[in-house]
């Protein structure tokens, strides 16, 4: 197994594409924005339905994470 195939050099790569900015990409702000505006209008359902209250806001906060990681994914995948 060559050196740069060992699963500590696989993780020390992963490291350095979590931790390096990922310049904007063609392509990406269109996914960005998709991803963006479908959340949204899913927290405003969430806001429309759910009394408010901690629940309701965690539940906010959640789908936040999901674009959080979302765009996360394709920044970084365009990385690689």
């Amino acid at each position: 197994m060559a050196l740069d195939q060992t699963p500590a050099a696989a993780f020390h790569q992963d490291l350095i594409n979590r931790f390096t900015f990922h310049p904007v990409q063609q392509g990406q702000p269109t996914k960005y924005t998709t991803i963006r505006s479908e959340a949204f209008e899913f927290a405003e359902k969430i806001a429309r339905l759910a009394p408010a209250g901690r629940e309701r806001s965690l539940a906010i906060t959640k789908l936040e994470e999901v674009v959080f990681w979302s765009n996360a994914a394709i920044a970084r995948e365009a990385s690689k």
